[in-house]
């Protein structure tokens, strides 16, 4: 599977991004898509995650504030990202697994910037 993700920028804290993950690949819609990230100087951490029936996971940081949905039609994953906060600030990466915690397939990253 091949993974484009799209949607960072620079925003202020307290507000909202929407990242999307585009996938190719006939069989992108049986998969797990998960959203991840990397801050500066620190190891990649898992955010969210959706199974191909539309189960969600999210990081204990992110819940209440973070929701991902996916489109199997268009192949599309989306993380929508509300109330955002400094400590926000990564690389997001999606990527496609077979579980919720083993991934295969990478997409190559989109800047999140939140400023104060």
């Amino acid at each position: 599977v091949q993974l484009q993700a799209s949607g960072g920028g620079l925003v202020q804290a307290g507000g909202s991004l929407r990242l999307s993950c585009a996938a190719s690949g006939r069989t992108s819609g049986r998969y797990f898509m998960g959203w991840f990230r990397q801050a500066p100087g620190k190891e990649r951490e898992f955010v969210a995650t959706i199974s191909a029936i539309g189960a969600t996971y999210y990081a204990d940081s992110v819940k209440g504030r973070f929701a991902i949905s996916r489109d199997n039609a268009k192949n599309t994953v989306n993380l929508q990202m509300n109330s955002l906060k400094l400590e926000d600030t990564a690389v997001y990466y999606c990527a496609a697994g077979t579980t919720s915690t083993s991934y295969h397939d990478w997409g190559q990253g989109t800047q999140v910037t939140v400023s104060s």
